[in-house]
């Protein structure tokens, strides 16, 4: 919540669930849609990029994390009289505060994966209750790692290929 934005309008909503019964919904309606993805939308150069990440539409850990946090952006807000309010660089703005929220979460000592599951938005905003100017950006399964847990051994580009120094 102390992230900048643009003209400070803080256009974000951070939804938090705990609640079993609705983290498998989630869980459902994220499944159903990346299936979807995988077999079609995404494409065979997408789909093979990702298997070196181990991952694909099965995500149990949206039933087994103990939070799931949602990150929406606002595309717009409300005035007190009920007219909208601009929201300047709602997308970049709600990213830099994802940002520092995994940061907080890794200094924390908890763990999360981000996941911008394709065309889940609108039904997860309905199930949440959120308005329609709600926007989902990010969902951050949130906990800490099984005993057995493995991650696929990444690589990082050198410094020297991702900074220019001037």
């Amino acid at each position: 919540g102390t992230s900048p934005s643009g003209a400070h309008t803080e256009p974000w909503t951070f939804v938090v669930v705990q609640d079993p019964h609705l983290k498998h919904k989630i869980r459902e309606i994220v499944e159903e849609e990346e299936e979807i993805n995988y077999k079609k939308r995404m494409g065979d150069r997408w789909v093979n990029d990702l298997k070196r990440l181990r991952t694909n539409w099965i995500k149990e850990y949206l039933d087994t994390a103990p939070y799931l946090i949602l990150i929406f952006k606002q595309v717009y807000g409300r005035l007190p009289n009920g007219k909208k309010k601009t929201h300047y660089y709602n997308e970049i703005s709600v990213s830099i505060a994802c940002g520092i929220l995994l940061a907080a979460l890794q200094n924390a000592g908890l763990y999360t994966v981000t996941s911008t599951p394709l065309n889940c938005g609108p039904q997860l905003r309905v199930l949440l209750q959120r308005p329609a100017n709600e926007k989902l950006l990010l969902l951050l399964p949130v906990g800490y790692p099984k005993k057995d847990a493995t991650v696929p051994a990444l690589t990082r580009k050198p410094l020297e290929d991702i900074m220019v120094v001037m």
